[in-house]
C-alpha cells in the first residue's frame, strides 16, 4: 500500500534531477511510495526530460515559479497520500532511507515530522549545513544543528547516532504527516524561500506536536555555504524571513527583548560584511530589516492566532541563551558545547 510521496520541487534543474533522481528511483520501493517532481515553471528543458528518461515519474506542472514555500503549497494540493516527503532535487537517497521514517510515523502517532541524518554530498564524511542531524534554535532566532554550529561543522563520527527530538526539520528531506501539513499551513509562501521550514517546524512545536531525528536513515546533500558566500539576495530572504519567523512565533513575554538585540546583532552582521568586502551582502541586511517593518502589520493576525493556538509554552529545543555570545565567545563550536 503507497503511503508516501516522494515531492521534489523542480526549477531549471535538469542537470542536477539527471543527476541525483535515479538514486531516488533506485531507492524508493514502488510498493511504499510514489515519486512526484513538482516542476515550477522550468524553462531549461526539464520537463521533456523527466518526461523521457523518468516516465515512471509523477509530474505536477504549476504554471510558474512560486519559490520553494509556495511552489510545495501548490504542489501538496495534488498529493493525498498518508505521508510526504519534501524532497530537494541536489539529494542522493541511499538504501532503506524511507524505512526508519516511516516507521517512527507509524508507530508514533504524536510525530509531527521527522528529517534523516543529512550528511554533505561533496564531502560524505561531514555534516551538511542545511540540516545535520537535526535542527535547533536560541532565543533570538538563530538556527543550529546537531554538528553545524553557524558556519562550524563537524565530521560524522557516529556521534548524534541516536534519534533525538528536535526544534525543526531541515527541508532538504522533510518527512511530513499530509494532513498535519494541510492542517495546520503549510509553509509560509511570502517567504519565498529560506527558513519556510524552520517556521512551519516551530509553529507545530509550539501546537504540541514533536519533530524528531533518525539518524538510521542518511542522506546526501549538495546544497550549504557560510553565510559570507551567500548571494545578497539569499542574505536578504535570510534576513528578512527570520524576522518574519520571530515576530510570527515568539511569545508575547520574549518579543520586545528579542528585537531590540536582534537590532544590534543584525547590524554588527552588516558591519562584518562591510569589513570583508562583502558590501551588496550588508545593504542587503538593512533592506531585509526595512522589509520586515513593511510586511510586520499583515503579520499581525496571523501572529494572534499562532499565539492563540500555542499549547506549549516552553520549548525544551529552543536554547535560551545566545548562540552567538557561545560561539565568539565562549568558543563553544560543537553542539554539545553549545
Amino acid at each position: 500500500m503507497i503511503k508516501l510521496a516522494v515531492v521534489i520541487l523542480n526549477w531549471n534543474g535538469k542537470a542536477l534531477m539527471e543527476e541525483f533522481l535515479p538514486s531516488v528511483v533506485e531507492n524508493t520501493p514502488q510498493e511504499q511510495a510514489e515519486i512526484v517532481v513538482a516542476d515550477n515553471g522550468s524553462t531549461d528543458g526539464s520537463v521533456d526530460m523527466l518526461k523521457k528518461k523518468f516516465p515512471q515519474i509523477r509530474l505536477i506542472l504549476l504554471d510558474k515559479n512560486y519559490g520553494f514555500a509556495e511552489g510545495y503549497n501548490q504542489a501538496l494540493k495534488q498529493v493525498d497520500t498518508q505521508y510526504t516527503v519534501l524532497l530537494n532535487s541536489d539529494v542522493e537517497v541511499t538504501p532503506g532511507w524511507i524505512d526508519a521514517p516511516l516507521k517512527m510515523l507509524e508507530n508514533e502517532k504524536n510525530i509531527a515530522g521527522i528529517q534523516p541524518k543529512i550528511l554533505s554530498q561533496r564531502n560524505k564524511e561531514y555534516f551538511e549545513y542545511a540540516g545535520a542531524a537535526g535542527g535547533f534554535m536560541d532565543r533570538y532566532g538563530y538556527p543550529y544543528c546537531r554538528g553545524r554550529v553557524l558556519h562550524a561543522i563537524e565530521k560524522d563520527l557516529g556521534q548524534y547516532d541516536i534519534p533525538i527530538d528536535i526544534l525543526w526539520a531541515s527541508g532538504a528531506c522533510f518527512f511530513i504527516r499530509t494532513e498535519v501539513y494541510k492542517k495546520e499551513g503549510g509553509l509560509d509562501g511570502q517567504f519565498f524561500a529560506h527558513q519556510e521550514e524552520i517556521d512551519l517546524c516551530w509553529r507545530l512545536r509550539s501546537r504540541g506536536y514533536r519533530l524528531m531525528c533518525t539518524p538510521a536513515s542518511v542522506v546526501y546533500h549538495v546544497g550549504g555555504a557560510t553565510l559570507n558566500a551567500e548571494s545578497p539576495h539569499k542574505t536578504y530572504l535570510n534576513f528578512r524571513n527570520n524576522l518574519l519567523m520571530v515576530y510570527k512565533n515568539l511569545p508575547e513575554a520574549d518579543l520586545k527583548h528579542v528585537m531590540k538585540v536582534r537590532f544590534w546583532l543584525d547590524y554588527l552582521a552588516a558591519l562584518k560584511f562591510l569589513l570583508t568586502g562583502h558590501k551588496e551582502n550588508a545593504k542587503a541586511i538593512y533592506k531585509a530589516r526595512q522589509e520586515f517593518f513593511q510586511m510586520k502589520e499583515s503579520y499581525t493576525p496571523i501572529r494572534e492566532e499562532n499565539l492563540k493556538k500555542t499549547v506549549l509554552s516552553i520549548i525544551p529545543e529552543l536554547l535560551r541563551r545566545s548562540l552567538i555570545v557561545s560561539f565568539y565567545f565562549k568558543r563553544r563550536h560543537r553542539f554539545l558545547t553549545v
